[in-house]
């Protein structure tokens, strides 16, 4: 058993993971086995996200005064939680990828994002959104468009400048001969 030190000890390290993430995601799971599990970790792991087994009753204690507060009520039976501390969208994602995969493993308790509870088809939702390098790559794109578009107009001056002298070299060579 932990000693009073210990219990206090955990309670300030989950209180600090909850402190400092943006975002979580509560499931309940049954049947889970060893290698199920260690694909779900390792799936999570690659995209930032911490993921623990917790004690409801230290998770109820820690959750107070943190973004989880809403969402002290789900925990009940096995609870597992998985935390972002940047991304939302990663975090849905990977729950929800592992969630239709497993369905008779996994069952959702809520979502954190932010500080507000959404429900499982808000954490669809933001799942099915692109993620912050797409985002960002996306807004790359339309500004290198930008100047792609401005490139090929101030190109287009010079090039019919030369059509327009051409064409008048010719007429001129045309009415000499």
């Amino acid at each position: 058993m932990k000693t009073r030190k210990q219990k206090q000890e955990s309670l300030e390290s989950l209180t600090e993971q909850f402190k400092n993430a943006s975002a979580a995601m509560l499931v309940g799971f049954k049947g889970l086995t060893v290698p199920k599990d260690q694909e779900l970790r390792n799936q999570l792991r690659e995209v930032g996200i911490s993921y623990s087994v917790v004690k409801n009753t230290l998770a109820r204690k820690a959750a107070v005064g943190t973004a989880l507060e809403p969402a002290v009520d789900q925990f009940k039976g096995v609870t597992a939680v998985a935390l972002s501390k940047d991304d939302p969208v990663s975090l849905s994602k990977a729950i929800a990828k592992f969630t239709k995969a497993n369905p008779d493993v996994f069952t959702f308790k809520a979502g954190i994002v932010e500080g507000r509870v959404v429900a499982l088809r808000d954490v669809e939702a933001i799942a099915s959104l692109p993620s912050r390098e797409e985002l960002l790559s996306k807004v790359m794109f339309l500004v290198n468009a930008q100047a792609q578009r401005l490139a090929t107009v101030t190109n287009a001056v010079a090039r019919n400048l030369v059509v327009v002298l051409d064409q008048v070299r010719a007429q001129k060579e045309a009415q000499a001969a």
